[in-house]
Parts: structure tokens; sequence; C-alpha cells
């Protein structure tokens, strides 16, 4: 094990001190630091990794997106590097390699704001933002447009149904694939989940919603705060049993109650049997009680590995994008930037145009 950790035993809600988590009240910080650089460097970096991984794990299952794992081992192979999407792609057809999705977009739009309001931002800014997001997509002729959950919730509140009931269907990953920016700018507590739901409830206000989203915005906090990547684990998994208790009320498996179960099987399996796991077993949809999970999983598994994580996730099939950019932004907040290979970094942001280390920067300057 990386890190001078050894791995914290016991259930996925236990915080680290032995307390847990309390159903009423939410999870406590876990305040572990590193030797070396001054906390603020340290900090920094960690916010750096947490958006390069986002970015990173996003870029590699851009090509991949959306096909069964059958195709992506026929087309593509084991997914090692940056790779164009072909002509046939469904989602992203003919992209350039290190091309990013809707995952490090919105996540970075998030970003944005939060910077541009000191740390606040309105749910009505938020979602004039995606709407604008989304017509550019469609004015740039792509594939790759708000998911379910966020457009339903846009229609709604177009129809005139009020704010607070908008997102109340809303139980698929596309508040937890873009919750990164939220986590770095917040320290653990209850601002952070103040915030977190204020941003959420507009497009995913259900109990599955709410706990994917507090599970990554979680994870990736405790990461900049010096947690090592078990314990952000730990902690993302005890928010999601937080965030389960909020929202309106979905069918759908318990987030934190299926990490909880199911990384102990995960744990044993070789490398190419916990893949065919995840994909099989855990699944890989849009749903957040599908690739909110796999993500943990992943972050768990390669907390030594981190970009073999990004790996695998490209090649599980489903939705690999979103599934490698919430690994990455958890093993990158735990680890830093250096968690990932820096000429793919670099790659991602003259592709797309992006200064992930300025945002990082502005982000964590927030952070209270």
């Amino acid at each position: 094990m990386n890190q001078g950790e050894t791995r914290t035993s016991g259930s996925a809600r236990d915080l680290g001190g032995g307390a847990q988590a309390d159903s009423q009240s939410a999870p406590k910080p876990v305040r572990l630091t590193r030797a070396g650089r001054s906390e603020a460097a340290r900090r920094l970096d960690r916010a750096h990794g947490a958006l390069a991984g986002l970015a990173l794990g996003d870029a590699l299952g851009m090509p991949t997106q959306s096909m069964p794992r059958s195709a992506i081992a026929q087309r593509f192979g084991e997914i090692t590097s940056l790779l164009d999407a072909p002509p046939d792609q469904p989602v992203a057809p003919g992209l350039a390699a290190g091309t990013v999705t809707d995952d490090t977009e919105q996540a970075l739009l998030l970003a944005r704001l939060i910077i541009a309001g000191g740390g606040a931002v309105s749910p009505e800014a938020w979602v004039g933002e995606l709407r604008d997001w989304e017509q550019k997509m469609i004015a740039r002729g792509s594939h790759d447009l708000l998911g379910p959950s966020t457009k339903t919730a846009l229609a709604a509140l177009r129809q005139g149904v009020d704010q607070a009931e908008a997102g109340r269907l809303g139980a698929t990953n596309g508040a937890a694939m873009r919750i990164t920016p939220v986590g770095i700018a917040y320290r653990p507590g209850h601002r952070l989940w103040d915030r977190v739901r204020a941003i959420t409830a507009v497009t995913h206000g259900t109990n599955l919603g709410l706990a994917g989203a507090y599970a990554v915005a979680a994870a990736v906090s405790q990461g900049v705060e010096g947690a090592v990547v078990w314990d952000a684990v730990i902690a993302g998994i005890a928010a999601a049993h937080f965030g389960a208790q909020h929202g309106s009320w979905v069918a759908g498996a318990d987030i934190g109650a299926r990490f909880d179960a199911l990384a102990p099987l995960g744990r044993p399996l070789t490398d190419s049997a916990f893949a065919a796991f995840l994909y099989e077993v855990v699944g890989t949809s849009v749903a957040s009680q599908e690739s909110v999970v796999a993500a943990f999983l992943l972050a768990d598994r390669y907390a030594d590995a981190p970009f073999e994580a990004l790996q695998v996730a490209a090649g599980l099939g489903g939705d690999t994008d979103t599934i490698g950019a919430i690994a990455g932004a958890i093993l990158g907040s735990a680890i830093g930037v250096s968690a990932f290979p820096a000429p793919l970094i670099s790659q991602i942001e003259a592709v797309n145009g992006l200064a992930l280390g300025q945002v990082a920067a502005q982000l964590v300057a927030l952070r209270s």
C-alpha cells in the first residue's frame, strides 16, 4: 500500500476515528496531513490532481463511452493512452484523442460560476449556464448533450414547475460527475453539504442523485484536505449514506449500502475478474447506484495505481467516461497531480484549451 497508511478496517460508515456516521448528522471530517511541502502547496497540488484526474478519466473514456465491453475489447483492445474516437462512436464520433466530454466541461462550467461568485452559486445562474452549454453543443454538432435528469429538470422549469420540484425525479449520475469543484472549494463540513445540496437539488433532487453528489464531493474535499485514498473513499461512502436521507425518494438500491456489500466481494478478485465484476454485477450505466459505486470501487482497489484505475474504467463498457472522471477526481484529490502522466494531462489541456492548474488555484483559494 502506498502513502504510508494501512487500509482502514471495518464498515465504510466508519469515519477513520471509530465514530459512526449518525443517521441525523453529517459525516465528520477526516483530518490527515503529510509531511513535506507547505500545507498550502500540498492542498493546491491535490486540488490540481482532482481536476486533472477528472479530465484524464473523462478523456480516456471518451472513445469508448456507451459501448458494450465486448465491442471495446474488439475495437481497441486494452486502453493504455488517449485515443481518437472512431467515426461510428455513438456519442462522440470522430473526436480527437484527448478531447473531454460533458463530465469535464460541466465541471469546469460549475467551477467558473463558483469562482465568479466567490464560492456562491445561485441555482438560477446554474440552470442558465447549463441551458447555454447545451445550445453551444448543439451548434457544434455534438451528440454529447445534457443527461436525462438534467434535461427533464430544465424542461420542467421551462413549463413553469417550481424550482424546488424540478429535480424531484433526477436520479442519474450527472450531478455526481460535475460536483468535484465544490469539493475543492469547500472544506469538509456543513457548508460543503449545503453547497452540494443547493447546486444538486435543482436537477438531481432525489435520494439517489443527492447521495451520489454528496459522495463525490465529500471524497474530493477530504482528499484535498489531506486524507489518503482509502480514507477519502470511506468519507465519501459515509456521505452517500447521509445524502440518501435527503431529497425526494425514488426506488433504487442505496449507493452506500451497495459499496459496503460489494467491496469485500471485489477485493479478492484478479484484475480481469474485477473488471468483469464491475461490468456484470456492479453495473456501469448512468444510474447513480451503478456508476458512482463502480468509480468508488476502482478508487478503493487502485489507490496504489491511479492511472491504471482510469485505464480499467475506459475499457469497462457503459458510462466509461463518467466512471473514469469520478474515480480520477477521487484519486487525484488524495494523491496530487503526480498520480497521472504529465504528458497526457498536457495533451488534454492543449486539445481542449484548458488551464487546470489555474482553475484549481482559484477554487482552493476559496476553500473554507
